[in-house]
């Protein structure tokens, strides 16, 4: 048996899928061009790195790493049950909130049903419904956010999940608390609605929904959230879920078993309760989104508004030769081509010197293109 009929045994879904393309990683960028110093500015990492309380609970951690972690998170869960005020039982931890999207889709959809998102919605969400051979339907944007009322049309006897990220990424839209309840309300009780918060905390307080709170009234509401952000855990990948019960029990049963290690677990519940860290990340993101859009505004460059931690500027040109220019000046950041956005690089939130530098490389570059 030659390659070709190896391939051939693939679910038909999975021989057209386009794998995930992560931002380039700095190592890869030093042995490419042999550049030191490089700033990373395209993954939506926390610029200040994880809380010291994290870091020590990780070390304490580490004389236990020939034992088996525990499966059922119970401490993490307890945790997040008592800041939240949600019963554990409708907690379901995921190895990152991108785990959470894919044990969704295993859960509750076939290649019979439909998944429904928008354009310039995450790119996870078409991915793991082609995976699963279902057909996705894509709404078309509005102003790059989500147009609720296209997707409550293009709903369908067929549809079985709904994706809202808010905010949204690469485009950083909000939706209003109120419009998005009302939009969850509306829903047949047969379709799923995941409200993806993976950049929850960066939301400004008056504008933060308390989706936890309608878990009761809509028992076809999963939230997802994630500890790769706001609480700069993304190398150990860890999230989780709140769900009613009967949901999370019915994701837990296809749930791998360990599917999250020790030391993410251990760190995530240190980190949960380090208010000082987390209120500084989000000063740190404030300040830093002032300093990019000041800088934009000299540029005479605009952008969408963003509610999260990084920023989709317009170049006003391609954006991938922009990119390609940033990389030889040692500044990583993200082309949106594959979002229907190929004149915008996304721009994640720095600290004030990477800020610096990144302004500094672009307005070079675009002086000479």
């Amino acid at each position: 048996m030659n390659c070709d009929s190896i391939y051939q045994l693939a679910l038909p879904g999975v021989q057209q899928l386009i794998p995930y393309k992560a931002g380039k990683p700095i190592e890869e960028l030093e042995r490419e061009l042999g550049l030191t110093n490089i700033i990373k500015l395209a993954s939506n990492e926390n610029p200040l790195g994880p809380s010291p309380l994290a870091l020590a609970a990780i070390q304490g951690t580490l004389k236990d790493l020939a034992l088996y972690p525990d499966g059922n998170g119970f401490n993490l869960k307890q945790a997040l049950s008592s800041k939240f005020n949600i019963d554990a039982r409708q907690i379901t931890l995921g190895n990152g909130s991108n785990e959470l999207l894919e044990l969704i889709a295993r859960t509750f959809v076939s290649p019979e049903h439909e998944v429904v998102f928008s354009q310039h919605a995450f790119a996870v969400y078409p991915i793991v419904t082609q995976a699963v051979g279902a057909k996705a339907v894509i709404v078309p944007a509005k102003q790059y956010g989500y147009d609720l009322d296209a997707i409550r049309h293009a709903i369908s006897d067929r549809t079985r999940v709904v994706f809202i990220a808010n905010p949204n990424n690469p485009t950083g839209t909000l939706l209003a608390g109120n419009e998005l309840e009302s939009f969850i309300s509306d829903l047949p009780k047969t379709v799923i609605c995941v409200l993806d918060e993976a950049y929850f905390e960066f939301i400004a307080t008056e504008n933060q929904a308390n989706s936890f709170e309608w878990l009761d009234r809509y028992p076809n509401l999963i939230v997802t959230r994630t500890f790769s952000k706001a609480y700069g855990l993304a190398g150990l990948r860890i999230g989780y879920g709140c769900s009613s019960a009967v949901i999370a029990d019915l994701l837990n049963r296809v749930r791998q078993p360990f599917n999250n290690n020790m030391l993410a677990l251990a760190a995530a519940e240190a980190a949960l309760n380090d208010h000082e860290h987390l209120q500084k990340t989000v000063l740190n993101n404030h300040q830093g989104m002032a300093q990019l859009l000041d800088g934009f505004r000299k540029l005479k460059l605009d952008w969408i508004p963003s509610a999260g931690n990084f920023v989709s500027v317009d170049l006003q040109q391609s954006g991938e030769a922009v990119y390609q220019a940033l990389l030889h000046k040692g500044v990583i950041v993200r082309p949106v081509a594959n979002y229907e956005m190929p004149n915008h690089l996304r721009i994640s939130i720095g600290t004030q010197t990477e800020n610096h530098i990144f302004l500094d490389a672009l307005e070079s570059i675009l002086a000479h293109v």
